[in-house]
């Protein structure tokens, strides 16, 4: 009863605060993300497993429903017809007879349910850009001050052993001590959630002006963000943070100023890694390991897969997480490691090579890359995308992960369209007294 009034409340404030501002009811939707694992863990119950669902439904009324859907990614049809195609395939594998119809719905919501962020993110404006910030350097404070707590106390208090937790129990660093899930669903979850929220905090502070709170508050996110990889101890984290932190050092934006904070941040991480034996998980990255496990994730099941089942096992019959009380009903279940074969296993050959060419459309579209105040952050966004794009030949849950695939979809549409640019006359207007807010202002673009 308890999760399901959960699931309502979060229903609710994301559609009326939606309604107001999309900013901050994609803050409502990702903080409900960031307390789902920790919830669903100490919350045992069926509607547990879709409080983030609820709240997501919710941000989705509030932005298509009525007037809102004439501002769906308007002037970029390519983005919307590949969104639209990606999401049309899966509902039409729903009807193929592979899986129960319960597990079919459920591997819908692992095939096309979170895409819908792509438009949320194609909507983003500068004024948006910049609330989303100061929501994630907040958020990721309180989560490092949960994973602190679990680092000197044990993930016992905080995560319950049980059927929903056995991974973060199996799951050990460098040290022999759990990795650490903060208030994810697991660390795995964790590091990526830090990692892409990097892309809007470093854009952020590399153009932050007046109060110094404001800056201090986003280099401490960052921080907060970075440290939260090593302490997740994931391989695939400390690659994006390492990418990450090359682009935005190479950057020509910053100032001396702030170039030498972000040297010194940099060095205060590398020195504690270095220092603790619990975070050097980075040292397994040999080219063996790495070997190993392309030969594994991509050569042999893939290969497998393609030969067996052409047209797919159906929706949540090849890796979707299905929840426990529906694991049972699934045909033929099959495990495999690389996200690209368990969209095959999934929706089949055809709904590979649509992804495959959307996958190619989204590296040969330059729109990440026009110049304007916001590039450091978007150029970050756009590549640590392509990594993820890479890295799922490798694992799965590129659209599965909670609230990491929402953020990962949302910076794919922010990434893909052009920014738009006020016009002069605007931003003077809204420099003086009594203007209207740029957040209002933006709503008419």
């Amino acid at each position: 009863m308890i999760a399901a009034l959960f699931c309502i409340a979060g229903a609710i404030a994301a559609y009326f605060i939606g309604r107001k501002s999309l900013a901050f009811g994609i803050l409502v939707v990702i903080a409900i993300g960031y307390a789902y694992g920790i919830v669903r863990a100490n919350l045992v119950s069926t509607f547990s497993h879709f409080i983030f669902d609820a709240a997501v439904v919710g941000l989705y009324a509030s932005q298509f429903l009525g007037t809102r859907t004439k501002q769906l990614t308007p002037g970029n049809s390519t983005l919307n017809t590949w969104t639209y195609i990606l999401m049309g395939w899966p509902v039409v594998m729903l009807f193929m007879p592979f899986q129960p119809l319960l597990v079919s719905f459920v591997g819908l919501r692992g095939n096309m349910f979170l895409l819908p962020a792509i438009f949320l993110g194609s909507r983003l404006r500068k004024e948006d850009l910049r609330i989303l910030a100061f929501g994630f350097a907040v958020l990721n404070l309180v989560a490092l001050g949960f994973g602190v707590a679990e680092y000197f106390r044990g993930i016992e208090p905080f995560y319950p052993p049980g059927p929903l937790t056995e991974t973060i129990y199996n799951s050990q660093d460098s040290g022999g001590g759990n990795r650490i899930p903060a208030v994810f669903v697991n660390a795995h979850a964790y590091a990526g959630v830090m990692m892409f929220t990097v892309p809007l905090l470093f854009g952020a502070w590399a153009i932050a002006t007046g109060g110094r709170w404001r800056k201090m508050l986003l280099i401490f996110g960052i921080a907060a963000a970075f440290v939260g990889v090593l302490m997740a101890a994931t391989r695939l984290g400390m690659i994006m943070a390492a990418t990450l932190i090359v682009i935005a050092s190479v950057s020509g934006k910053l100032g001396p100023f702030k170039r030498l904070v972000w040297g010194a941040a940099i060095v205060a991480v590398v020195w504690s890694a270095m220092h603790n034996e619990r975070w050097q998980r980075y040292k397994e990255l040999d080219s063996q390991t790495v070997e190993d496990r392309i030969a594994g994730s991509v050569n042999r099941s893939f290969l497998e897969v393609l030969e067996e089942y052409p047209l797919g096992n159906g929706l949540g019959g090849g890796g979707t997480s299905i929840p426990y009380f529906l694991a049972s009903e699934v045909n033929r279940p099959i495990v495999v490691e690389s996200e690209y074969c368990r969209i095959l296993l999934e929706q089949g050959i055809v709904g590979l090579m649509l992804w495959i060419g959307f996958v190619f459309w989204f590296v040969s579209n330059r729109a990440g890359f026009v110049k304007d105040d916001w590039l450091i952050g978007r150029r970050m966004a756009w590549y640590l995308c392509l990594l993820s794009f890479v890295i799922a030949f490798l694992g799965i849950g590129m659209l599965t992960s909670i609230p990491q695939s929402f953020l990962f979809l949302m910076c794919i549409g922010w990434t893909s369209v052009n920014p738009v640019r006020v016009p002069a006359q605007a931003q003077n207007a809204i420099r003086q007294p009594g203007a209207m807010p740029v957040s209002m202002s933006a709503r008419a673009y």
